[in-house]
């Protein structure tokens, strides 16, 4: 059987959520639900004479130069990659021996453990606080050479307080990994920490309030003697020309951003109000999705609702999430579907 030939660390490894409906409405992943950026039609267009029978630049140079720009640091501090997927993966091959452990909390987004175990690590999850909030001794007496955190945290929705990030940043003994997928909607960032402190790496992606999902383009930020690091195991050419040119577009004209943030925070309390009078336990959010407990069975409620058209996600048999569902929180028009599906689900299994 092919599978006596598998690397043992992957054993305990599934596919990632791939869900194969048709036609329906996504309120499970968490991207932009304004559309695609605006500059995606207008770099298609330059890009229709555009040699593609040329290599990219290796190491992407012309967005890392508008990152640096965009972020008043030198290029080099930057890596770019096919979505932050890549830049963590790079940074896992980068640092860990074989069998050495990774801290992380719990919970926390499924393909950090999972980058750690295919690079033949090991995970060393820290329990969250029962509001999800960081227990700082237990993450920095926990044993590990690379702590990795996200902030806003998914699935919980929440930020971490930052005087508790920053002090794992200072006393922690090793990478600190601090992933920002969500930055833009908790307006705040942990990249001016790099300066004064040579083991923190930010991680941020295009996927989300850029409207880019698709386009997978995600990048890293961190002293040069890291970038230094990490640029020897970095796959060349991996970020095609066409992404890199929407990545500088995007970061060049920033209303699409501004306008998908303010509809968030206007929207986020409403949708709120709606599942707590429908008896959901909604959860704090700081980002554009939100957690709920649910009043029913979370597989069944998300089973109900695909049958209806809406995905949202089911964090139901995850300790500390037990009928826990997340959901994008969406335009007012996605907003009242979703709380209209709901409502008919609830009406028939209560």
């Amino acid at each position: 059987m092919p599978e006596r030939w598998m690397r043992s660390t992957l054993k305990d490894i599934r596919q990632y959520y791939d869900p194969k409906c048709q036609n329906v409405v996504r309120m499970d992943t968490s991207v932009n639900v304004l559309g695609p950026n605006p500059v995606a039609a207008k770099v298609l267009e330059e890009c229709a004479s555009m040699d593609v029978n040329q290599y990219p630049k290796p190491y992407s140079d012309g967005l890392r130069e508008e990152l640096a720009q965009f972020y008043d640091i030198n290029p080099n501090m930057v890596i770019v990659g096919n979505g932050s997927d890549e830049v963590l993966d790079v940074i896992f091959k980068s640092f860990l021996e074989w069998g050495e452990k990774v801290v992380t909390p719990y919970p926390s987004y499924t393909l950090h453990s999972w980058f750690v175990k295919v690079n033949g690590g090991k995970v060393n999850e820290v329990d969250l606080t029962p509001d999800f909030q960081l227990i700082t001794d237990d993450m920095l007496s926990a044993s590990g050479k690379v702590a990795i955190l996200c902030t806003p945290n998914n699935p919980t929705a929440n930020s971490f307080n930052r005087k508790d990030i920053e002090r794992i940043i200072a006393e922690f003994d090793g990478p600190v990994i601090v992933d920002e997928a969500y930055g833009e909607f908790a307006g705040e960032s942990f990249i001016p920490l790099i300066g004064s402190h040579d083991n923190l790496i930010v991680t941020r992606t295009f996927s989300k309030a850029y409207g880019m999902a698709g386009m997978r383009v995600g990048y890293l930020i961190a002293c040069e003697e890291l970038t230094d690091i990490m640029n020897r195991v970095k796959i060349p050419y991996s970020l095609n020309r066409v992404s890199e040119m929407m990545a500088i577009a995007a970061l060049r004209e920033r209303e699409y951003v501004d306008r998908i943030v303010r509809t968030v925070n206007e929207q986020r309390p409403r949708l709120a109000s709606s599942l707590t009078k429908m008896r959901f336990d909604v959860f704090p959010s700081e980002t554009n999705f939100m957690l709920a407990r649910s009043p029913i069975s979370s597989s069944r409620l998300t089973s109900a609702l695909a049958d209806k058209g809406v995905l949202i996600r089911d964090f139901g048999s995850k300790r500390m999430l037990e009928d826990c569902i997340r959901t994008t929180i969406g335009t007012q028009e996605l907003n009242e579907l979703l709380v209209e599906r709901i409502e008919e689900v609830l009406s028939e299994c209560l």
